[in-house]
């Protein structure tokens, strides 16, 4: 069945058979009109819980026997009791027991009989009145599951794959961890939607990467889409770790006691050159776009230095190709969960996502805006499509100025050289703050103030060619907004919110689980610039994005840089900033040694993605004379907080 007409055969099922979906997923006293939403007509505090184990067809763990992965479920008793199915919600993830979820750290508790009784986030209390199941999947090697975490490998993918098998009837699960009982999925129709937040949200890239059947829609959140890119840029090294640190921060213990081939399989796979290994492409979703069935509702902070806005521009242009129906949310802040940066708007448009993709409701979901973007804090704008209508790329070229590294950015190319010098103790903070004056560490090309709104939206290359005075050599290309606004404090520990003392409920409490979390704020700050996208290689890689070489001292390379997608309007009277630096503090590690460079600016473009295009740009710089250089250093946000190198959901 062709991907674009799935809404449209869905339809008819929500208003030709209405009969046919009322007496399947509504009580008789709402069997009267079509269904537009799903109600809480059923008991929360009588739900069903109850745990299996599903075989995985693995042995990860070289004990012998098949892995089996631990299923934690919660679902309405009543549909059981009358023969209904239901579909599933389920969130698959490593850190049910050594770290928790959400803004509140939520670890998943067990009663006596080891059936689950605080499962965290709000998923089960909201959903399952409304005639959903919540299934938590303990990754392989996580808390009550067997196996070996391998970091987004086939142990996390099919570990996962293997309960939406089962839930559909494909693979076989048992009611304890060893024995030999047979556990059935009869109480559903296997109508699967994941969701999650970080590696959660990656393991649902995963999966859907698969085309397993029966997973109909996704909701990753925060997601990365290929690991090389959470731990390197072309090259350049985003952590000083790999995933074999990674893999054993989550492993449950039973799991480090086994799992010492995994761990030295993840180490040897993933040299800190920078290089492409096999490792590598196992773990990149991107590549298997071609097989997603399911639709995908991605939620990404366009600040999260965490998993990177380059997962979303990759994912979501191989997802456009292959004609996935698609819907996104685009926020000011870093790695925050959409239930602390919008929390009534986010439970309401979920909930009609999945009564939509899983009960097929027809509510007009797929027929609004296909992107909300965060423009200020708290206030949000929508676009019918994403990247927005009439976005065209249009190449911008740096040209010098009237001081050595502070140039100007405009359609005209540009001669002559820049040079600046790697000084590892600097950061995009400090090459921003400095734009208009002299540094040694950056060089910086600015446009005119501009006379009306600029608008990028997608994705932007940088194209360089420098000459290093030394054999290794980073290099960071930023775009910056410069002007005075006031946006969310992405680089504090909150990411842009501050976490309050009051809760508000979304969903039905128990005595061991309740509905109510600690309310949010958006935390802001008032800046002179925002830096608007970022990018980094090693120059190294410059003939190759899968293996650096040496370099030779004295001779020009040339490299285009990927910036991460964002959606940002540059207003008028502000200015458009290119920079090209060194290490970016704390956002790359530095190379060897300390490389002076030079920027052949006949030979250097960025290619950004504006609304109108160069028509755009030229009308938006028309009239304007070129800034008088400041001396006073610019204010902007605080340097990031040290990253962290664990794609964890809690804040």
């Amino acid at each position: 069945m062709p991907k674009r007409m799935r809404f449209t055969i869905w339809r008819p099922l929500a208003t030709a058979a209405v009969a046919a979906l009322m007496a399947t997923f509504l009580s008789p006293a709402t069997a009267h009109a079509a269904p537009g939403e799903s109600k809480p007509v059923y008991s929360y505090e009588n739900a069903i819980r109850e745990a299996v184990w599903v075989d995985t067809g693995l042995d990860h763990d070289r004990d012998g026997k098949n892995d089996r992965v631990a299923v934690d479920i919660v679902r309405p008793r009543e549909p059981a009791g009358q023969g209904r199915k239901v579909p599933v919600i389920m969130d698959a993830s490593p850190y049910y027991s050594c770290c928790g979820r959400g803004n509140e750290s939520q670890k998943k508790t067990y009663d006596a009989d080891g059936d689950v009784v605080q499962m965290p986030l709000f998923y089960d209390n909201y959903f399952v009145p409304r005639g959903y199941a919540f299934v938590g999947v303990d990754l392989a090697g996580t808390n009550r599951s067997d196996g070996c975490v391998d970091v987004g490998g086939r142990s996390d993918i099919l570990s996962a794959k293997a309960v939406v098998d089962w839930l559909n009837g494909r693979a076989k699960a048992y009611t304890t961890r060893t024995g030999t009982t047979k556990a059935r999925a009869t109480w559903t129709n296997g109508r699967t939607g994941m969701i999650g937040k970080s590696w959660d949200g990656t393991i649902a890239n995963g999966v859907a990467a698969t085309g397993v059947e029966g997973l109909k829609t996704i909701v990753p959140i925060s997601a990365i889409s290929s690991w090389y890119d959470y731990y390197f840029q072309q090259g350049a090294p985003l952590y000083d770790s790999g995933p074999d640190w990674l893999s054993n921060y989550v492993d449950s213990p039973d799991a480090r006691a086994k799992c010492g081939a995994v761990q030295q399989m993840l180490v040897d796979g993933a040299p800190r050159t920078g290089d492409w290994t096999p490792l590598w492409t196992e773990r990149d979703y991107v590549k298997d776009a071609r097989k997603v069935k399911a639709s995908v509702f991605l939620i990404h902070g366009m600040q999260d230095l965490n998993v990177r806005m380059k997962h979303v521009g990759q994912w979501w242009d191989a997802l456009a190709k292959n004609g996935v129906e698609r819907k996104i949310w685009l926020s000011q802040t870093g790695h925050v969960d959409p239930f602390d940066f919008r929390r009534a708007a986010w439970v309401d448009t979920l909930h009609r996502w999945f009564d939509h993709e899983l009960l097929g409701y027809d509510n007009g979901i797929d027929r609004e805006p296909m992107a909300d973007i965060e423009r200020h804090p708290d206030q949000w704008v929508t676009s019918k499509v994403w990247p927005a209508p009439g976005t065209d790329t249009t190449t911008l070229r740096p040209a010098k100025g009237t001081q050595a590294g502070v140039g100007t950015l405009g359609l005209s190319k540009g001669k002559g050289i820049e040079t600046f010098t790697d000084d590892p103790q600097h950061s995009e903070t400090d090459w921003a703050a400095h734009i208009d004056r002299p540094t040694p560490d950056k060089a910086g090309f600015v446009t005119k103030p501009l006379t009306r709104d600029l608008r990028l939206s997608g994705s932007s290359k940088v194209t360089v060619t420098a000459t290093p005075t030394t054999s290794t050599a980073h290099l960071s290309a930023v775009l910056v907004d410069l002007g005075p606004d006031t946006i969310r404090d992405y680089a504090t520990s909150g990411e842009g919110i501050t976490t309050l003392t009051d809760r508000t409920c979304w969903g039905v409490s128990t005595t061991g689980d309740s509905a109510c979390f600690k309310e949010t704020k958006a935390k802001t700050t008032a800046v002179d610039y925002t830096v608007v996208s970022r990018g980094w290689a090693d120059l190294g890689n410059y003939a190759s994005d899968l293996k650096g070489v040496p370099l030779t001292p004295g001779k020009p390379y040339t490299i285009t840089l990927d910036l991460a997608a964002t959606d940002h309007v540059v207003p008028a009277g502000h200015r458009l900033a290119l920079i090209v630096a060194g290490t970016d503090k704390d956002l790359i590690d530095p190379p060897a040694g300390t490389p002076t460079l030079t920027l052949d600016l006949s030979r250097t473009k960025a290619r950004v993605p504006l609304v109108g295009g160069a028509t755009a740009f030229a009308r938006a710089t028309a009239g304007a004379a070129y800034a008088t250089p400041e001396a006073t250093p610019l204010d902007g946000v605080t340097r990031p907080h040290a990253l962290t190198r664990v794609p964890e959901g809690g804040q």
